[in-house]
């Protein structure tokens, strides 16, 4: 059943698309946020009546009617920069059903460092020899992990996850023993950050290009001040056809759909 009023469909799971759900409603535009989880609803403020929570992985078949039945004006996608596959299903439907689209990525941490190591992919990392007899934290996100257990016999590995069952699946199924799996909420404090890393006698973190939001600054700061070498897996590179780091022009975006 279509739905009366067009909305704007908001790709979220971020802080970002919190921020950007607050905006856009107390703007009392309509908007329906996606998030694939049931605790990424506590993002958002579920008592406002001009948002919606959608929660569950989109794909090629539910698309149209998703796009239909919620009668969406726009798309502005605050995906996780590394949640490609959302974001590539929103391009296409935005090429296919001839809806404006537009990508808010949170701006990248520009910070440089002797002791920091950028790679172009997880396949680089996992063929090349940086883990070799390492004492390593991931902090890369549970989907991340499968292929890291068959350096369980080379390097020493810890890892770093969210509280949650299919997070602790995740680490468990690719070979982490319970005393070398932590699980926190984010933000780390730099405090923590450390300490953690000096109690496991950390030699090499490898973590994601996440900005600041995602802890980047801090673990570049930390692994500055121990000495720790930091591998940074580089954002995935997608051709959106619209693309901005600033607030202001995602909500301008927002409310020209509706002048």
């Amino acid at each position: 059943m279509l739905t009366s009023k067009r909305k704007i469909w908001l790709i979220g799971g971020t802080s970002e698309s919190a921020t950007l759900a607050n905006i856009i409603t107390s703007a009392q535009i309509p908007c329906i946020v996606s998030v694939t989880t049931d605790s990424a609803k506590n993002l958002y403020d579920s008592e406002s009546s001009s948002l919606k929570i959608w929660v569950g992985k989109l794909d090629n078949v539910q698309i149209y009617s998703f796009i239909q039945q919620q009668n969406i004006a726009a798309i502005l996608d605050a995906s996780h920069p590394y949640a490609v596959e959302i974001s590539k299903l929103a391009i296409a439907t935005s090429i296919q059903y001839h809806i404006p689209y537009l990508r808010y990525e949170r701006p990248c941490y520009q910070a440089k460092d002797s002791q920091t190591i950028h790679l172009d992919s997880f396949k680089t990392l996992l063929t090349g020899d940086y883990l070799t007899q390492q004492r390593v934290m991931l902090t890369l996100g549970y989907r991340n992990l499968a292929p890291f257990k068959s350096w369980q016999e080379r390097s020493t590995l810890f890892v770093r996850i969210l509280p949650s069952e299919v997070s602790l699946k995740a680490a468990l199924d690719a070979g982490f023993t319970p005393n070398h799996i932590i699980a926190l909420r984010p933000p780390i404090s730099p405090e923590l950050e450390k300490a953690l890393w000096k109690q496991w006698n950390i030699s090499l973190v490898v973590t994601k290009a996440s900005g600041v939001a995602g802890g980047e600054e801090t673990k570049q700061k930390v692994a500055s001040e121990l000495g720790i070498s930091l591998i940074i897996i580089d954002r995935p590179q997608l051709n959106y056809p619209q693309q901005t780091s600033d607030l202001d022009a995602a909500i301008d975006f927002c409310c020209n759909q509706f002048e």
